[in-house]
């Protein structure tokens, strides 16, 4: 690494650690890792969350992007009602298919199960959630309800207000105002071999490659290389460059990452525009199930 990489890496996180942090009165938390993500103890998802206790959790996810809620019991009606209050509950195109392979049929939910036969599991890249959809989710809440016997199946997850803080100054006013093309069919078809239904297209939508938060007012990048698909008022070489770079920046920045353990009972939420996951499927040819529910907002990410 450059000294000048090295220089713009140390102050977007000293930058970061000097953000205030109130303490929490309604639970306990324990950072993860210094940049992204902490876990959460003492709070009953089971039940209604309390107006003071939600309010933490509000300012908990935009403090640390990744919060892991530790010894729940849940069954999907919970987990749905929790994942509500953030927002409109997200029906994912591909729910049904992943219900014939042996989740659910509520369409709400987005189930897989990875076992000895599967030839991929979901989430083994880098990505945003849907990023292709016109108002793709802000909020993922994941639940693993078979976990490999021997360990094993981390998600890690990426600070992407830190992956654009350390890029140098004429970098990011290169890319400020610049657009990209998120499209469906270059996840779902050329990674997963999944096709629309007859008459039907998968979603394509452009979105901002720096965009700014609605809650925080920081800026992150979006592009992710399951999903997006070219940079728009670059030529094609340009954009290949650009986007290939951003991806590298984001994946080798580990002083930006944390890499989550699953617990038996631990529910998972995180923000899905500003971090980027990747789901590490280490434990083949063992089993992992899981549920996810997703939450969007009333309007897509915003330059």
């Amino acid at each position: 690494m450059s000294f000048y990489q090295d220089f713009n890496d140390k102050q977007a996180i000293e930058a970061w650690h000097a953000l205030p942090r109130a303490p929490y009165k309604t639970f306990k938390l324990t950072r993860l890792a210094p940049t992204i993500g902490a876990e959460i103890h003492g709070v009953d998802l089971s039940r209604d969350i309390p107006e003071e206790q939600f309010a933490e959790i509000r300012r908990a996810i935009g403090e640390n992007l990744v919060l892991a809620f530790r010894g729940q019991t849940l069954d999907l009606e919970a987990h749905k009602r929790f994942a509500r209050r953030f927002g409109t509950l997200h029906r994912h195109l591909l729910a049904k298919s992943r219900a014939v392979a042996g989740g659910t049929d509520d369409p709400e939910v987005l189930a897989w199960r990875t076992g000895p036969q599967s030839r991929f599991t979901a989430g083994d890249a880098w990505h945003h959630d849907v990023s292709c959809d016109a108002n793709p989710i802000w909020g993922s809440f994941l639940h693993v309800t078979r976990l490999p016997e021997s360990g094993g199946g981390d998600t890690a997850f990426a600070n992407l207000v830190l992956a654009y803080e350390s890029l140098s100054a004429p970098y990011k006013a290169f890319l400020d105002g610049l657009t990209a093309v998120h499209d469906g069919s270059t996840a779902w078809t050329a990674g997963y071999g999944t096709q629309p239904e007859p008459g039907k297209t998968f979603p394509a939508t452009e979105h901002p490659v720096v965009a700014r938060h609605p809650f925080t007012g920081q800026k992150f990048l979006y592009v992710n290389e399951a999903f997006t698909s070219h940079i728009v008022q670059l030529s094609r070489h340009e954009s290949q460059a650009v986007l290939q770079q951003l991806y590298r920046h984001i994946e080798r920045s580990l002083a930006f990452q944390v890499r989550v353990r699953w617990e038996p009972g631990t529910l998972l939420f995180w923000d899905n525009w500003a971090t980027q996951h990747h789901a590490v499927w280490d434990y083949f040819p063992e089993e992992r199930w899981g549920e996810r529910v997703s939450a969007y907002l009333d309007h897509g990410p915003k330059a």
